[in-house]
């Protein structure tokens, strides 16, 4: 049986300077599955990713995933690729397995928690208020900062990292502080600020994009108290869901966070093509 990729488009040429191409996945010469690889509109032409791999049921634990994933990489590699990304639900293992055993690496996940109808109450002593524009400035650097490290320190090189934390800034951030449905919160314990709250409460759930309890302040429970404050405030703002993503190795984070009921929905994996 020979397992091959049978294009069924153009190589595609978008506005946004990225390629794509879309592909039947064929066993002597009869269809079983469909790929779509494309490159990254964020870190560049030379990033693909698998926007789709999907291999029929009859055809399926039969390897035809494995050989068409193997494919995709040579594509990339003809493309100048020198990175290979892919998202892959949490609930599908098959899937999951069949990434890790071709070596690509969890680089994040996004988890989410479905909320109830009462906001969660803050511990005694503990209060939330806005950020203050003073304060915005100093940490909107600090926070672009350590986006761009956890981005380099799972593979990413620094330019690139760098290019997609001012990016994503730009496009979450167009206005600042003052963005429609991004909440920005200090949380004060007996009076001392002790961490910031970064939520946004559009879309069809809320989100957290940035937690953090203060260095002088770890360790003391402030991380669980800033998010029943996220998980408050969409309540509040009539979101009954939020999640959040968590880069891979931040041990304290996913334990908090599995702590408090969230569930993984996606992991975001990469491979790099040699």
């Amino acid at each position: 049986m020979t397992t091959t990729l049978r294009p069924t488009e153009p190589l595609q040429r978008n506005p946004d300077g990225t390629r794509s191409r879309r592909y039947q996945v064929c066993v002597n010469g009869r269809p079983v599955g469909d790929v779509h690889l494309d490159t990254h509109p964020v870190f560049g032409d030379a990033v693909a990713r698998i926007a789709l791999l999907r291999i029929e049921e009859p055809d399926r634990r039969r390897g035809r995933g494995t050989v068409a994933a193997l494919a995709a990489e040579e594509v990339a590699r003809g493309w100048g690729c020198h990175r290979i990304e892919a998202a892959v639900p949490a609930d599908s293992g098959t899937a999951l397995g069949l990434a890790t055993a071709l070596g690509y690496v969890v680089r994040n996940r996004n988890m989410d928690k479905p909320l109830g109808d009462t906001p969660p109450a803050l511990p005694e002593g503990s209060v939330a208020r806005p950020m203050t524009e003073a304060e915005f400035g100093p940490w909107s650097a600090r926070n672009q900062e350590e986006y761009a490290r956890n981005w380099i320190e799972r593979g990413v090189p620094e330019t690139e990292a760098r290019v997609k934390a001012v990016n994503d800034n730009a496009v979450l951030l167009p206005a600042g502080r003052a963005t429609a449905g991004m909440l920005f919160s200090v949380l004060e314990h007996r009076g001392t600020p002790v961490g910031t709250l970064w939520l946004s409460v559009t879309g069809e759930q809320a989100f957290v994009f940035d937690v953090e309890a203060d260095a002088a302040h770890r360790g003391r429970g402030h991380g669980r108290t800033l998010m029943l404050l996220a998980e408050a405030q969409a309540v509040a703002a009539g979101q009954r869901v939020v999640g959040l993503n968590v880069f891979a190795g931040n041990t304290a984070a996913e334990r908090l966070y599995d702590s408090l009921g969230y569930g993984t929905t996606r992991y975001f994996m990469y491979k790099t093509l040699v």
